[in-house]
C-alpha cells in the first residue's frame, strides 16, 4: 500500500450484521418485560371480570380459595356489601415477583362506579380502592399478601 491507494473500506455487511443483532436482542429484552407477567395478569382480568359481571360464584371458583376460605368470607370481602365490593370497574395498575417468591403480586384498582371514575373527580376516585392480590404462577391461584 502506497500513499496514493485508498485504504480499504471496512465491510458494510459486518456493520449491517452487528446492527441487527444487537436490535433483535433489544426487541427481546423488550417483549420479555412487556409479557413476563401476562399469564397472571390475565388471570386477574377474568377473576375482575367476575366480579364485575356479579358472577361472585365464578370469581370464588377463580380464587381457588384454601378450605379455611369460606364463600362467606370471600363475600365479605368481594361481595356487593364487601369491603372491596361492589365491583364495576378496575384497572391493574402493577405486576411485580418479589424476589424469592413463587407468586406475583398484582396491584390494582378497584371502583364501585362504571367506567372508572377519573383522579379529577374527588367524590367518586374517594370510594377507589388499591388491592394486591398474589395470583400463584403454578396454578394461578389467589390469595392476599401476608403481612
Amino acid at each position: 500500500m502506497s500513499l496514493l491507494n485508498p485504504p480499504a473500506k471496512p465491510d458494510k455487511s459486518r456493520a449491517m450484521a452487528f446492527t441487527i443483532a444487537a436490535l433483535a436482542v433489544v426487541a427481546i429484552v423488550v417483549l420479555w418485560y412487556t409479557f413476563r407477567y401476562y399469564p397472571e395478569k390475565k388471570a386477574a382480568e377474568r377473576f375482575f371480570d367476575a366480579l364485575i359481571a356479579g358472577d361472585t360464584a365464578k370469581a370464588y371458583e377463580l380464587w381457588k380459595p384454601g378450605p379455611s376460605y369460606t364463600m362467606k368470607d370471600f363475600l365479605a370481602d368481594w361481595g356487593p356489601q364487601g369491603y372491596y365490593g361492589p365491583v364495576k370497574s378496575y384497572r391493574i395498575v402493577r405486576a411485580k415477583a418479589p424476589s424469592g417468591s413463587n407468586a406475583v403480586a398484582i396491584s390494582a384498582e378497584v371502583s364501585p362506579f362504571s367506567p372508572m371514575s377519573d383522579a379529577s373527580d374527588s367524590e367518586k376516585s374517594r370510594k377507589t380502592k388499591v388491592v394486591e392480590v398474589w395470583v400463584l404462577a403454578s396454578d394461578k391461584s389467589f390469595s392476599f399478601p401476608v403481612p
